[in-house]
């Protein structure tokens, strides 16, 4: 079988990407009644280990790949980048050749992107991105997921990205082309979405508007999208709530969106700064429900990379 990494959206055929949503829905479906530690009937990873690499702080990231590859038949191994000899200065490479020999795949949450596709050149089993300075693809997989369950056909839908450009607003970019969903992103220019990403999407028939203005970005939108407005490792905090301050999500910016428009947020938010509680905590809120989807849309990840499932190279 050809090795089969989980780096970036815009890397993979989108047959393949909606392979994996469809397997997602499909064996969330499947485990109605379970309790969440028993295996799926197929235990298809059974046996199989995924070693899990942390440079940055995680909870939804580390217990949803956990819970995935338990209900999958297989195990999970936590390693915290400080406490290995990557911590003592050991090479990515040499960490990758040793671990390719120990464990069946590995994810890897890491500040820089160059370190996972570092690791990836050198490891002969699958690495899925967790988390890197670019991207989060996990995440868009989960909340495309959660936007299909809340009855939005994403062909021909409109996302509203609100905020940061950041890596997960890049994942999003990465996406538009292949599910065919228009993505409005308004954001302040010194804080504006990766301009490599965006003509690469529209290269490949992606749907990308840009703006600076929130409420223009959101009129019509099937669904809004936040994220904190200082992530992990930004050192500029003053400077980024004020440019951004203009950017938060109330109620009188969801009623630009459509009726019954879904809100998204990937997680740890901030109630009072990129979102108001009661957008995040009322009804067109679906945060949890996007949460929860990250162990299907892992779960469907880890049966292609490591299982085998599925179509695509």
């Amino acid at each position: 079988m050809t090795l089969r990494h989980f780096l970036d959206l815009d890397e993979i055929d989108p047959q393949t990407l909606r392979h994996l949503l469809s397997e997602a829905h499909r064996r969330k479906a499947g485990r109605a009644g379970l309790k969440k530690g028993v295996p799926d009937g197929d235990k298809l990873l059974d046996g199989q280990v995924l070693a899990m690499i942390f440079e940055k702080a995680s909870t939804r990231t580390r217990v949803s790949f956990e819970i995935a590859m338990r209900q999958l038949g297989g195990s999970a191994l936590m390693m915290a980048a400080g406490d290995t000899q990557l911590g003592r200065g050991e090479t990515i490479e040499d960490t990758a050749h040793v671990l390719s020999r120990m464990v069946d795949g590995v994810m890897l949450r890491t500040n820089r992107h160059e370190t996972l596709t570092g690791f990836a050149a050198a490891a002969s089993i699958p690495v899925i991105n967790g988390l890197t300075d670019r991207s989060h693809p996990c995440q868009i997989l989960a909340d495309l997921m959660t936007l299909e369950e809340r009855g939005i056909n994403l062909e021909g839908a409109r996302i509203a990205w609100i905020g940061d450009g950041n890596n997960v607003c890049t994942s999003f970019i990465h996406a538009a082309p292949a599910f065919g969903f228009q993505l409005a992103i308004a954001s302040p220019v010194i804080y504006g979405p990766d301009k490599e990403a965006i003509a690469r999407a529209r290269a490949a028939g992606g749907d990308i508007v840009l703006t600076d203005d929130a409420h223009e970005a959101a009129a019509g939108a099937d669904s809004v999208v936040a994220d904190t407005w200082v992530s992990m490792g930004d050192t500029d905090t003053r400077e980024r709530m004020q440019a951004l301050a203009p950017y938060q999500v109330d109620s009188a910016l969801m009623r630009r969106a459509k009726p019954g428009a879904v809100f998204l947020h990937c997680l740890p938010a901030h109630r009072g700064e990129e979102v108001t509680a009661d957008v995040i905590d009322g009804p067109q809120s679906a945060v949890f429900q996007e949460a929860e989807n990250r162990i299907h849309a892992q779960k469907a990840v880890l049966a292609w990379c490591m299982g085998g499932t599925g179509v695509g190279g």
